[in-house]
């Protein structure tokens, strides 16, 4: 040992001392990581699919379930139940949450049930068009038999 602490202090500033095979070295440095690979670090459990044991996994109030598919009448219910639900007055995020659902399946299901095809537009639009015509000639209709009964009180028919 004495004979360390001697070569060190004859060494000039300048110089690095020579190592010995029972020194340790020091672990390299980690590289900066680039532009393109910043982001999330996937670990070992990501990668297989498992679930990675955060303390922010823990706190999560619902636990991620497997993606189910629901058919038409399956989605036209929940969004009946939805809607029930907000027209007594429950929140939208309450009411998706008791569906089993989630607020961005919502406004997508919700989007698509009121998609209609240009035929059944036209459809629509007829029977609006008939109904129209029909109110006209009965307001019509009755308008003619205020007006004769006006004249004959009147005496000018």
């Amino acid at each position: 040992m004495a004979d360390l602490k001697q070569t060190e202090t004859n060494q000039a500033p300048g110089e690095v001392p020579a190592q010995t095979p029972d020194v340790k070295q020091k672990a390299p440095k980690p590289t900066k990581r680039t532009r393109q690979q910043k982001g999330a670090v996937r670990t070992s459990a990501a990668k297989s699919g498992q679930q990675a044991t955060s303390p922010k996994a823990g706190a999560s109030p619902t636990p991620r379930t497997a993606r189910k598919i629901y058919s038409e009448k399956e989605r036209a219910q929940k969004l009946g139940e939805i809607e029930k639900q907000i027209g007594r007055g429950a929140s939208i995020k309450a009411a998706v949450q008791k569906a089993g659902i989630s607020q961005q399946t919502y406004s997508q299901w919700k989007k698509a049930a009121g998609q209609t095809t240009p035929s059944e537009e036209l459809k629509g639009l007829v029977k609006l068009e008939e109904e129209n015509t029909r109110l006209k000639n009965l307001l019509a209709d009755r308008l003619r038999k205020e007006n004769a009964d006006l004249k004959k009180k009147l005496g000018l028919a």
